[in-house]
Formats: C-alpha cells, sequence, structure tokens
C-alpha cells in the first residue's frame, strides 16, 4: 500500500517570537502566561506560542497552535488572537474555537486544560483566507498580552500589612473541563511519580512513520505528542503488510493452500516481532501493543492475502504474546478511506467484526477507529468532493490517493484514537496531555 510522490505544501511553515523576527520559513511569537492567584510566595508565570501554518492551498489552510508554559501550571487555558486580513476558522479539533469578526478565541477542552511547568498544550484548525494569509500579530493568554518573558507575580500582603493586594483574575475552569475524578483518569501524583510505559505499534502505511518525510503519513509517527513524556511510542507498522505479512516477512509464499489460505515457511517471526518479543529490549510489563490491520488483508491473491478465521487467530497470537509479557494490546478496526455517497463520507473497509470477535475472545479493548475516522471526515464536511486529492481541505489532509495522510491528516487522526483512549477509560488515558 504505497502512495505517489506527494505535492510539497504551499506554505512555509510559520513559528510564532516577540519581535516577530524572521525566521526561515515564517515568524515566531512568545509570551507571557499571567498567574491567576496570588500565592503566599511568588509564583513564576510565562509562556511561548507557536502558531504554525502547515498547508496552504486557494482560499484556504491548516494551522497548527502549540503553547508552552514557562511557569507554574495552569489548569484552564484561553488564549486570544486577531486575524488581519480576515482570515475565518472553519473547524477546529483539541480546542474549542470561535471567531467573531477578526476576533478569535481558543479555551482547552475537558482532557487538555491543565499545562504543567514546562508542558504543552496544542491545537490544530483549518481555515479559509483571501488576498493573504498573514501570521496573527501578538496573542492573549488568560486575559494578558504575552512578552514570552518568565516573570513572578507579587506576594500577598502579609496579615495586618497596609499594602494593598494586587487585583488579578480568579481562575475559573471552562464549561466542560473535568470536574470529578471520573470525568479524567487520574495521574496519581505528578508525572515524575508514573510509571514510564512504551506503545508498541503494529499496523500497515496509514499508521507507519513516513520514510523521507513525505506521503504517505502514518498516524502512529503523531501519537507521541498527545501523550505526556513517560510514554514513548515504538511505531513498527510498515507499509504494504497485512497482519500476517508483518509477522512472517519474509516467509509468506505466493502459493495458497487448499484451505485458501497463503503458505507461511519457514514458520519463523519476521525481525520486527522478535524485537518486540526480546526479553531485554523488546515489550515489557505495563507496556502497551496497539495493532491495527484489515486493508491489505482482503488481497484475493498471496502473500498479502488473509482469510477471516485465519486474521482472528492471529490477532489471538498476538495477543497472547503481548499478555505472556504483561502487555496489554489494544485492537483497533482499519482506518477508512474517503469514500463520498453524495454528501457523506460512508465506511469502505473489511475486517471489522473480526476483530470485535478477537477482541472478545482475547479480552482486549477494541477502538473502532474506521467508523470514527469517517465521522471524523463527516465533521470536517470533505463530501462531496471531485475526487482532487491536490488541494484544498481535502488535498491537506490526504495524500494523492483516497488512503493514505499527509502530516496534518495523520495528526488528526491520532488525536482521535487518543481521545477513545480517554473516552474508553483505558489505563493509558492517565497519561494523556
Amino acid at each position: 500500500m504505497r502512495a505517489p510522490h506527494r505535492r510539497t505544501a504551499a506554505a512555509t511553515a510559520v513559528l510564532v517570537t516577540a519581535a516577530l523576527a524572521v525566521v526561515t520559513g515564517g515568524f515566531v511569537v512568545t509570551g507571557d502566561l499571567v498567574g491567576t492567584s496570588v500565592a503566599a510566595q511568588a509564583a513564576t508565570t510565562g509562556c511561548r506560542v507557536d502558531y504554525r501554518v502547515t498547508s496552504q492551498w486557494s482560499g484556504g489552510f491548516g494551522g497548527d497552535v502549540t503553547i508552552t508554559n514557562l511557569g507554574d501550571a495552569v489548569t484552564a487555558w484561553t488564549l486570544t488572537w486577531t486575524f488581519a486580513a480576515g482570515q475565518s476558522v472553519t473547524q477546529a479539533w483539541n480546542a474549542t474555537v470561535t471567531q467573531s469578526g477578526t476576533a478569535v478565541t481558543a479555551k482547552n477542552v475537558g482532557y487538555n486544560g491543565t499545562i504543567a511547568s514546562g508542558g504543552t498544550a496544542s491545537f490544530g484548525f483549518n481555515g479559509t483566507w483571501t488576498g493573504s494569509n498573514p501570521v496573527p500579530a501578538a496573542f492573549t493568554l488568560n486575559g494578558t498580552p504575552c512578552t514570552g518573558l518568565p516573570t513572578a507575580t507579587p506576594c500577598a500582603t502579609p496579615s495586618g500589612g497596609t499594602q494593598p493586594t494586587p487585583s488579578l483574575t480568579p481562575s475559573r475552569t471552562p464549561t466542560g473541563a473535568p470536574t470529578t475524578p471520573s470525568s479524567r483518569p487520574s495521574t496519581s501524583g505528578p508525572p515524575g511519580s508514573q510509571p514510564r510505559v512504551t506503545i508498541w505499534m503494529a499496523g500497515d502505511s496509514t499508521m507507519m512513520n513516513p520514510v523521507g518525510g513525505v506521503c504517505p503519513v502514518g498516524w502512529g509517527s503523531q501519537f507521541a505528542p498527545y501523550f505526556n513524556s513517560n510514554v514513548t511510542v515504538v511505531d513498527s507498522a510498515v507499509g504494504g503488510r497485512s497482519i500476517q505479512t508483518w509477522l512472517y516477512d519474509p516467509n509468506v509464499t505466493t502459493t495458497m493452500n487448499s484451505a485458501g489460505e497463503c503458505v507461511v515457511s519457514p514458520a519463523t517471526y519476521s525481525a520486527r516481532w522478535q524485537a518486540m518479543l526480546n526479553s531485554s529490549t523488546g515489550m515489557k510489563a505495563g507496556d502497551y501493543l496497539f495493532i491495527q490491520f484489515g486493508i491489505n488483508d482482503g488481497d484475493s491473491t498471496c502473500n498479502r492475502h488473509v482469510g477471516s478465521a485465519r486474521y482472528k487467530e492471529l490477532l489471538g497470537v498476538m495477543a497472547a504474546a503481548a499478555a505472556q509479557r504483561g502487555v496489554r494490546a489494544v485492537f483497533l478496526t482499519p482506518v477508512a478511506a474517503i469514500t463520498c455517497s453524495g454528501s457523506v463520507a460512508t465506511g469502505n473497509r473489511g475486517f471489522l467484526a473480526e476483530t470485535f470477535d478477537a477482541g472478545a475472545a482475547a479480552g482486549v479493548p477494541v477502538i473502532d477507529l474506521h467508523k470514527l475516522s469517517y465521522t471524523l471526515y463527516n465533521t470536517l464536511k470533505f463530501c462531496p468532493n471531485n475526487g482532487d486529492y491536490t488541494s484544498g481541505a481535502v488535498g491537506a489532509f490526504f495524500c494523492d490517493d483516497h488512503t493514505h495522510f499527509e502530516t496534518q491528516g495523520a495528526r488528526q487522526i491520532a488525536g482521535v484514537v487518543a481521545t477513545a483512549v480517554r473516552n474508553q477509560q483505558l489505563g493509558l488515558a492517565a497519561y494523556l496531555r
């Protein structure tokens, strides 16, 4: 499953710094984060905002915004800016973004309101532009203009003192933020108290790391930023693989046996699976194994063909190997391509029931990425389209086909999976940013 070489995005990346200094490919703007309460001791505040135009086409563009907290932890954030040339935000993810005229307001969603000291929160959006698409000149975080310097708020006045107490905006939790422990799994203390875990990934080109930084970009390569620093992602997905060829490369032959399955000879595991099974350097207790196949497996010829029973069998083999090592497996149905029925994006993959059946048999949670992905396409209003994957919002999301992703698309699919981790209350949710 390989995509043709993709055209480079028309726009250069744009970053946000205090002096709006010109850097390679764009600008950078940084700023202060004002504390929201007066403490007995001075509180350190400060932040940096990185604003990136990730792709641009005639009349539209995609953007990423990252807030880096340079001060003490905050529990909720509101970022505002003004577009100078009439740009408009049309869709957003990982933040609630509203616009009135040229003024834009972005608020955290329930799971990313807390930004630890030195931590980050990110969100993305699609927008429209006419004439030009300049970088916003300034950003305001929690009501105060950003300047890019960590500072200290005044100390509280000691009892009996005559110095007036500075008037600061009290901390507020926006609507929709978690208010009870059940709203978001606890991290059981600061990140330093969490055990480190690794997410191991097995899948095809829709999950794999990009080769040479160009299309296709698998969603697995964009998964790590959704987690804190205690999580390491090892993406071993490989383009063009069925579950059987991933497990047994290069020993799956082009010969089909009487049962309608491809002959594996010798039945020796691939180097990638052996590496995961290595007792010293591979999967360890507490880790996670994310498995997503089902796209290439539907090939009618060997060596990629996998039948329904064999598919479930091999998912079970992988889950059992993980369980023996104290590793928690997670099955995912295959991510959808973009297929339109009029104005509605529809499902188009197989092996859905097999994935759920294997999950039930092995006691493994299943993330229905197939449904989640085409639901996302409907949210982003990708249908109807004329099949042109080289321009517009669809072109910024997909490579020059209907299956593989540009970086922006891969990042959004990774966000959908991260949201499912939280919504399905998997233990890994405690590590989400």
